[in-house]
């Protein structure tokens, strides 16, 4: 008799947990998977891949217009169904939910649609009240939305509840300046809503370069997007005709129709089990782990968002492989943190990889900085006045490229490729020796002077 039921049990079926568990079952490893939702988790779901099809489909409102001046006959008033996009969009989430739910029974993995509570180092119980036990546990539950805690903050939504709208709100005030407020201000405003956007600080995007989170910045403002700046909430009150009116400090209150937060993530730790397990955490609930994922409890892991260490689904997925492969698949080794590319979808995209500049002059001291400020061929022909920025950061020593730093169209699609020279360690030579691939955007990286 097996001294456990699982070799394998993990709660959360989202990136992470669910390669982990996939690739633990093809391993050989007796492996359950449990999830109160769906199975997919934040990004599927109510994140990444529903949000970047509503991009899709806000990038229309300003190609429809930009389509007269390469001689397409548009009316002047395009009507926007926005629920036909959230419907579709919503029936492309239950394909992928589908197909990640095929892939892990294809593989031997056990879904079971339960919630799932630690009571101890080998033991889970689920909500029907049935206990299990495995040899070792995966925590694999991701982050939530923080919502701030102000008077009338019941009121608001997040970004989970964004893709369910009844309608597009008329007036829309994002909080947060992050990833998430970024995006939803850009798709809002370009389905028509009047955007206003929120932060306690005046800094946008935090951890991306300067000059490419102020060219942001400078062309959502030119578009017609407000921001108020260290504005913090006092509080949301719904009004006799059924708005919002929300005060803040430093400024004037403001009605709308719709208050979304996007004000960080935090990791989803809430009635876990963590303490009758004896997992240890943080001040913000995030789980403690060394560079193998592992607990303070020996049989106990942690991978994704629910760690804090890097909230990015590639890397949870990296980090869920790398669990597998160490523990059942004879295969061990960690993720590489140094040169994780990433990007904001917003209008126009933008995306980095590496160190930004103050972060160079800080850790290197001698530093080159190269850049293209440039107008897309696309949008001189449009009459549109928008410029791309490409940013090159190198090493004043040898001109190894340690950062790399783009807005402009397509900038993520471009920098997918551009990241691997600056993961392999290539200088600037290696781009000017290369040649330029005209006409396009692209080329601009190895135009840069």
């Amino acid at each position: 008799m097996a001294q456990y039921d699982y070799d394998l049990f993990t709660i959360g079926a989202g990136s992470g947990g669910v390669r982990a568990s996939r690739v633990a079952a093809s391993h050989g490893a007796k492996v359950a998977i449990a999830e109160e939702h769906r199975v997919g988790g934040t990004c599927v779901i109510r994140g990444c891949v529903p949000k970047k099809l509503l991009v899709y489909g806000a990038h229309f409102a300003e190609d429809l217009k930009d389509a007269r001046c390469f001689g397409w006959d548009v009316p002047d008033e395009c009507n926007f169904d926005w629920q036909r996009l959230r419907d579709n969009v919503m029936k492309e989430v239950d394909r992928i939910n589908s197909v990640y739910r095929e892939t892990l029974t294809n593989h031997g993995a056990e879904i079971i649609d339960e919630r799932a509570e630690l009571i101890g180092p080998n033991e889970v119980k689920l909500a029907s009240g049935r206990t299990v036990s495995a040899k070792h546990i995966l925590i694999a539950t991701g982050a939530t939305p923080h919502v701030p805690d102000c008077p009338g903050h019941e009121l608001g939504i997040t970004s989970n509840e964004a893709f369910h709208l009844d309608a597009v709100p008329k007036r829309i005030l994002i909080a947060g300046a992050g990833y998430i407020a970024n995006e939803f201000a850009g798709i809002f405003h370009e389905f028509g809503a009047k955007v206003t956007l929120i932060n306690r600080t005046d800094v946008i995007l935090r951890q991306y370069d300067h000059q490419i989170r102020d060219r942001l910045l400078q062309i959502s403002m030119m578009k017609g997007i407000d921001f108020r700046f260290h504005a913090e909430f006092r509080g949301i009150e719904k009004t006799e005709n059924g708005c919002l009116n929300v005060s803040m400090t430093n400024h004037e209150d403001i009605e709308v129709d719709c208050v979304l937060f996007a004000t960080g993530r935090v990791p989803n730790t809430g009635g876990l089990g963590l303490e009758a397990a004896g997992v240890e955490y943080d001040e913000k609930g995030a789980v403690r782990v060394d560079e193998w994922s592992k607990t303070n409890v020996p049989s106990i892991y942690a991978v994704g968002d629910v760690t804090n260490r890097m909230q990015l689904t590639p890397v949870a997925i990296r980090e869920g492989q790398a669990f597998a492969d160490t523990l059942f698949g004879d295969n061990p080794h960690q993720v590489d943190y140094e040169n994780v590319p990433s990007a904001v979808f917003s209008h126009p995209p933008m995306a980095g990889v590496g160190m930004t500049e103050s972060e160079a002059k800080e850790t290197l001291g001698s530093v080159k900085i190269y850049q293209s400020d440039f107008r897309a061929m696309k949008n001189v022909l449009a009459n549109r006045n928008e410029r791309g920025l490409y940013k090159m950061i190198c090493d004043g020593e040898n001109g190894k490229i340690v950062g790399l730093h783009m807005i402009g169209p397509e900038a993520p699609e471009i920098l997918q490729a551009a990241a691997i020279a600056v993961k392999a360690g290539l200088t600037k030579q290696a781009f000017d020796d290369t040649v330029a691939l005209h006409p396009s955007m692209a080329e601009e990286l190895v135009l840069m002077k």
